[in-house]
């Protein structure tokens, strides 16, 4: 069970809160370090990163503040890298390397999946590293998606935590891959009746039918 999510970031000021509202109880039970002071990926959680293409990466600044930033790519650009590691590769955007240079600096981020068609989200934080292609070749090379170009660095985070969120409040929204794959069977569907309306216009009329009247 994942308990050490909620153990590190549950502060007293959230714990009153809680208690006032009446979820401390049902809290209380999870709110204790898992034996190796963290919670242990699954196949679920692994399963689940494996199909996603956009996550959102949050990190904290020199100065304690938030910055949140999202990262996307080939379905599974996310990898595994055995245990509670994940990683994936790092490319140049904007050229401002703020989320690069808090990892640098602070090296805890939090990390937020979506899967909106299904209102399915995974929270999940943990201690980040950049790793330079230079430095490890090999390591980096692991992490880029098959389907993407080479990276000269990546984001290696050790995940400390996770937990799964319930799916209210969560709108529905598809990418253009899902919605060309559920119009597909309707498209095709169409297709086929314009051709057989087109073949039937083609018939010689017979008489006394509809169209000779």
């Amino acid at each position: 069970m994942p308990n050490t999510y909620f153990h590190t970031l549950f502060g007293e000021a959230a714990r009153t809160l809680q208690a006032q509202a009446g979820s401390r109880a049902s809290y209380a039970r999870r709110d204790a370090a898992s034996p190796d002071e963290r919670d242990a990926l699954t196949e679920r959680e692994h399963e689940f990163l494996q199909v996603r293409d956009s996550v959102y990466l949050a990190s904290v600044g020199p100065d304690g503040w938030p910055y949140l930033q999202h990262r996307g790519g080939p379905a599974g650009f996310v990898r595994a890298l055995g245990g509670n590691r994940i990683g994936f590769a790092d490319y140049p955007g904007n050229r401002q390397f703020i989320s690069q240079g808090n990892v640098i600096e602070r090296g805890r981020v939090a990390l937020f999946a979506m899967d909106y068609p299904a209102r399915r989200r995974l929270k999940l934080i943990g201690h980040a590293r950049v790793v330079a292609a230079a430095d490890d070749p090999d390591l980096v090379a692991q992490v880029v998606h098959p389907d993407a170009p080479p990276a000269a660095s990546a984001f290696v985070v050790d995940v400390v935590g996770f937990d799964w969120n319930c799916p209210q409040y969560i709108e529905p929204r598809f990418t253009r891959a899902e919605i060309a794959a559920e119009l597909r069977p309707l498209l095709t569907e169409a297709a086929d009746l314009r051709a057989e309306v087109a073949r039937l216009r083609d018939l010689p009329v017979i008489p006394g039918s509809r169209e000779g009247l």
